[in-house]
């Protein structure tokens, strides 16, 4: 990854932190980006019914490799463990099966009563489940076209992650649902989230022994399962500046040294280490707001969308000179490894 900044570092980058545009970019806000566990293939849904995937080369440079199309908005995508297969959810209810790699066409699995906002993967499961905003989850052995479990939920599914076999889920009114996926048709634990406004992301910790939340009053929560883990919990404020305060968008665990990153709403990413209760880089803000993001599977790669989130309604979009763009930013191993807290405790 030597070579991966410094084709986009000559000053015909706008790009304030140099990272890298991938093109073509997709019509509308990008509501999703997802890369293969296999290979540096990139998926972003979007706000234009589409499914778009690329093929990251080494030296940062891209080229689109298909897409597919959903009746509405897109709201949500996840691969299988082999990196053959994309999913994608969304506005018109259904779930979308594409065989990528060998150039198959999707089919659809449909159930849901009201959009999808989330899938994931269960690999050790070899199932797929999906969240709605109809209030329920459903697992889908892809070999069925009816679900093989359908899981009430308290409200509508927001935000989902998962750790197998830890999952945890968060709907409306602040709820979070933990689930242990050996005993998938039964709630493990339910909490209210430790953050007092409404739940925008998840991240389960790769160690399964708990999970990150984010809202949209700019704060984190680092939560843990176990109550005999309580004096661990604590909250931070980020993505703020002066009285200003915006939405943490997404949460993004790095593969191998396990610090995360948040993306917001005020154009920002930084890089955490919640051992130390530290941020480890803060990178300059984007002009627009960061959607989602993403680390491909070594880490070396953080992709992030820059668009509108329609967080100031219809007055703010201009549609003339709204930009939508997604970045690829090569990673540092000095700005991801955790350090241990200097100075005073």
């Amino acid at each position: 990854m030597a070579s991966f900044n410094a084709a986009g570092a000559g000053a015909a980058n706008p790009n304030p932190n140099k990272s890298l545009e991938v093109n073509p970019p997709p019509g509308d806000s990008v509501s999703s980006l997802s890369f293969s566990p296999k290979a540096n293939h990139l998926i972003a849904t979007s706000w234009d019914n589409q499914v778009r995937c690329w093929e990251i080369q080494p030296g940062g440079q891209c080229q689109a490799k298909a897409s597919i199309s959903h009746d509405q908005p897109v709201l949500c995508s996840a691969w299988n463990d082999d990196g053959t297969t994309v999913f994608s959810g969304g506005c018109d209810k259904v779930v979308k099966m594409w065989p990528l790699l060998s150039g198959g066409q999707p089919t659809a699995l449909s159930g849901h009563e009201a959009p999808i906002k989330e899938l994931a993967w269960i690999q050790p499961m070899g199932l797929l489940v999906s969240g709605s905003w109809d209030k329920t989850l459903r697992y889908w052995d892809l070999r069925q076209a009816q679900p093989a479990h359908v899981q009430q939920l308290p409200e509508r599914c927001y935000a989902l992650s998962l750790s197998y076999p830890l999952m945890a889920v968060g709907t409306a009114d602040r709820n979070v649902i933990i689930f242990n996926l050996q005993n998938p048709q039964a709630e493990f634990k339910r909490i209210v989230s430790p953050l007092k406004y409404q739940t925008r992301c998840l991240a389960a910790f790769p160690n399964q022994s708990g999970f990150l939340v984010g809202s949209i009053e700019g704060r984190v929560g680092v939560h843990h399962v176990d109550d005999s883990n309580q004096s661990k919990n604590f909250t931070f404020k980020c993505h703020r500046e002066g009285n200003d305060i915006y939405s943490v968008n997404s949460l993004n665990f790095h593969p191998v040294h396990h610090t995360f990153a948040t993306a917001g709403s005020d154009g920002g990413f930084n890089f955490w280490d919640k051992d130390s209760k530290q941020r480890l880089k803060a990178f300059s803000k984007c002009p627009s707001p960061i959607t989602c993001s993403t680390f491909n599977q070594d880490g070396s790669i953080f992709a992030y969308a820059v668009c509108y989130d329609w967080s100031k309604g219809a007055e703010k979009h201009t549609p003339s000179t709204a930009k939508t763009n997604i970045f690829l930013h090569s990673v540092q191993e000095s700005d991801v490894k955790g350090k241990p807290r200097t100075g005073k405790k």
